[in-house]
């Protein structure tokens, strides 16, 4: 029989209250808990669903940020449509962009809090990735009439555009696109150093860290907000290319076919902007390894585990673009310890990659393994 002791966080509380039953029962055997309840093996992820500070002054910035989008967005289409320019107009469907990304992102921020359930029992973060994709496509399909249109107007050539309205919607543009852009940026630390991790020294350090720990992928809501950075800082540069081409128009009329050239290369652009977005998206539904995360690194790490003679079944793959997973069988020597072996392999795994879930499977190691095809691991 084992009975609980627990450890009071309240100094000299035994003293005070000696009539207290700390102790259940009259056993001289007892089991102190050393650790809080919940963090037997999920260490901070204990409390992933509720509403850090971080996240919620990452959804303040986004709400921002998206109402200043939303606004101009409808400025700028209105804006185009006086001025008949289809520059301004490709820049508005930028602008989209932007604000539909903002839009995943504070819907991801939104869903990841919700509890898992037992039909989605990896809860809903996979939506956001989702989500792009919709985002992804109504981009492309307004992009694609609006080239349509510049192929029209320079075959016809029977357009006329006010170059006073252009240049001051497009100059309000570049003005909102900075202001994006600090709101945004205001709110994101860039702390994060490296684009992944390689390899480790002999002593099994990862000669990334220096001091304290940087995870490849940082957390979610830095990641949505330098998301949505990176996308404002675009639609900066293209606001002030449209500005160069009103620019020319107001001052010179005749040559008006810079709005549609401005069109073409500017819808080149977004076009490239958002390939780099559906790569990502076709990654992750794929089940492909996460971003920044190499299989060799990973395999490298679990080997340098004391005991650890082979591993076998190592499978990465992302929920999203923040949240690694990872599960492999480690084959460990006969008489080792399989729980010190899970806790160094599981510590390793936490703090050199920053995976959102391990698992992890101990056997004992045979030497049928290495002959074994399935044990072998995948082709490059």
């Amino acid at each position: 029989m084992y009975s609980l002791k627990l450890k009071s966080s309240f100094p000299d509380s035994k003293e005070q209250y000696p009539d207290f039953p700390f102790k259940n029962g009259g056993m001289s055997d007892a089991i102190e808990l050393k650790q809080p309840v919940g963090a037997h093996c999920h260490r901070t992820k204990a409390l992933v669903y509720e509403e850090s500070p971080e996240k919620l002054l990452a959804k303040k910035k986004l709400y921002i940020a998206s109402a200043v989008c939303l606004v101009f967005m409808i400025g700028e289409v209105i804006g185009g449509y006086l001025a008949h320019s289809l520059a301004i107009m490709t820049d508005a469907a930028h602008l989209l962009t932007d604000f539909g990304s903002m839009m995943v992102s504070l819907f991801s921020l939104w869903i990841s809090s919700r509890p898992p359930t037992k039909t989605m029992n990896f809860g809903w973060h996979r939506s956001e990735i989702l989500g792009a994709f919709i985002s992804v496509i109504s981009i492309w399909i307004v992009t694609g009439a609006l080239v349509y249109l510049a192929i029209e107007r320079i075959v016809r050539n029977d357009y006329e555009i006010d170059g006073h309205v252009m240049l001051v919607t497009s100059g309000c543009a570049v003005i909102v696109n900075i202001i994006m852009a600090y709101i945004l940026h205001h709110s994101t630390t860039f702390h994060a150093h490296g684009s992944g991790y390689h390899q480790i020294d002999e002593d099994g350090q990862s000669p990334i860290t220096h001091g304290h720990a940087h995870t490849v992928l940082s957390g979610h809501d830095n990641t949505s907000v330098r998301a949505a950075f990176i996308h404002v800082l675009g639609d900066l540069l293209q606001s002030v290319g449209v500005m160069v081409a009103a620019t020319i128009i107001f001052f010179r009329p005749e040559y008006k076919v810079a709005d549609p050239i401005c069109t073409f290369l500017f819808s080149i652009f977004v076009l490239c902007t958002t390939i780099t977005i559906l790569r990502d998206v076709f990654r992750i539904l794929m089940e492909g390894s996460p971003k920044g995360i190499e299989f060799n690194s990973v395999k490298e790490v679990l080997l340098s585990v004391k005991a650890v003679k082979s591993i076998h079944s190592l499978h990465l793959w992302a929920l999203t673009l923040g949240q690694a997973l990872v599960s492999v069988h480690l084959a460990i020597e006969e008489g080792a310890d399989p729980q010190s072996v899970l806790q160094e392999a599981t510590d390793l795994l936490h703090s050199k990659f920053g995976f959102h879930s391990i698992t992890i499977q101990v056997e004992l190691y045979c030497e049928d393994m290495s002959h074994c095809s399935r044990c072998q691991d995948p082709s490059d």
